[in-house]
């Protein structure tokens, strides 16, 4: 998982990328392709 400052490049990746908010840190997470998950905070 790759932690970055901004998640606006890896949400545009990919059509099925979508933002979860859990405790406090925002996750870009991806069903089809469950390798792109990106992590902020």
């Amino acid at each position: 998982m790759k932690i970055r400052n901004s998640l606006k490049s890896a949400k545009t990746r990919d059509k099925n990328n979508f933002l979860v908010r859990r405790r406090g840190r925002v996750y870009v997470l991806n069903k089809k392709n469950p390798r792109m998950k990106v992590r902020q905070g």
